[in-house]
């Protein structure tokens, strides 16, 4: 199973900022250390290609980005400082998750351990996201003949409305979202699926809802390959999610979603999205346990898995 990772690729943020930027190296370390490890190729993602983003972004967002002529506005919309550093890194995400994609559709499962940047828009940059690596990824396998339809299985507790702009009017890219209806952003762009959940939403309701959401997008989007954007926000414990999931319900959400897209043989590439635990090693584990179900269904391992976490 390969996975794919970015956080060797540091940009410079302010003190006191409010991104949990070592989530990433941290979920890295984690799972190099991890007894299953072995099974996993560990790989650095490759920058993406201008040419790939221009076939979701207006070619004068994606200039403008490169060469630092972002008005100040529109960076605070992105809620990062400019800087080269960061947009390399945007880079290196989007191409983590084109490569997870390629991986997927050769070994059946693969994995970023950054992506879900869900909010940028075709001309916009958004709550800590530059450019949509899913709408990117999907489309360049499409102009390589290698995907016909996709699906978006969006499980951040936040509306992917950038995905949804990017995607609308495309039969071939199916948009499911599951998320808070009170949380951010305030502009929601309609998915072709949206399943909105009341703030304080637990286990129950989230996992009755999701089956039933993500059982109405399998059918009507008739796909053959799913992205799945694998939040760890609607924890109850994360600052931004308002949801009270837990991590045996998220966890029980990874498998269902992955057994599930598996008997319908879809090939299903995982991006970890959002998650802004209170305490940071709660995200971690979260994202770690959804990397662990992905590689213990890919060997057949549910049971014998529990013996060597």
């Amino acid at each position: 199973m390969q996975v794919f990772y970015c956080d060797t690729f540091d940009f410079p943020l302010p003190a006191g900022h409010r991104f949990p930027l070592a989530k990433f190296r941290l979920l890295r370390e984690r799972i190099e250390q991890a007894a299953w490890q072995p099974a996993l190729r560990l790989a650095i993602a490759p920058a993406v290609p201008e040419r790939d983003l221009l076939r979701a972004h207006d070619p004068d967002y994606v200039r403008r980005l490169f060469r630092g002529q972002m008005t100040e506005a529109e960076m605070r919309r992105i809620g990062f400082p400019w800087s080269a550093a960061l947009v390399e890194r945007a880079r290196r995400s989007v191409g983590a998750t084109l490569a997870a994609c390629r991986a997927a559709l050769q070994d059946g499962v693969s994995a970023s351990l950054a992506g879900g940047t869900h909010h940028a828009g075709p001309d916009w940059g958004e709550g800590y996201c530059l450019f949509n690596d899913s709408i990117v990824s999907l489309r360049t396998l499409q102009a390589e003949g290698r995907l016909g339809r996709a699906l978006i299985l969006d499980c951040d507790v936040h509306q992917g409305n950038g995905t949804a702009a990017l995607a609308a009017g495309d039969p071939t890219l199916f948009t499911f979202s599951i998320h808070g209806a009170r949380n951010f952003p305030l502009r929601k762009f309609p998915s072709d699926l949206d399943v909105e959940l009341p703030d304080g939403a637990d286990d129950e309701l989230y996992l009755t809802r999701l089956q039933q959401g993500v059982t109405e997008a399998l059918e009507r989007a008739q796909a053959d390959f799913a992205l799945y954007l694998a939040g760890a926000d609607p924890f109850v414990g994360d600052r931004l999610g308002r949801l009270a999931v837990s991590k045996a319900g998220l966890a029980a959400r990874d498998r269902w979603v992955l057994e599930t897209c598996r008997s319908r043989g879809l090939p299903v590439a995982i991006t970890m999205a959002g998650g802004y635990a209170r305490h940071l090693p709660d995200t971690v584990e979260i994202q770690f346990n959804t990397v662990r179900t992905a590689w213990e269904l890919r060997y057949g391992l549910h049971e014998a898995g529990k013996g060597r976490r």
